[in-house]
């Protein structure tokens, strides 16, 4: 998810060096969806890896 938000900053930036603002505004809406993904992805995972191991242990 990370990569395809960095992608989507990276298209983002280069639209918006380009003049095409309305493009850019949305690939960098789309770029901050998926790196809000991934950031609730990583908690959800890092809970539940903290919780199993206790559990296991």
């Amino acid at each position: 998810m990370l990569k395809w938000a960095a992608i989507f900053a990276v298209i983002a930036a280069v639209l918006g060096i380009l003049g095409f603002g309305g493009l850019a505004g949305a690939a960098w809406s789309i770029a901050q969806i998926f790196f809000w993904i991934s950031v609730v992805i990583a908690v959800v995972l890092f809970v539940l890896g903290v919780t199993i191991y206790r559990s296991l242990t």
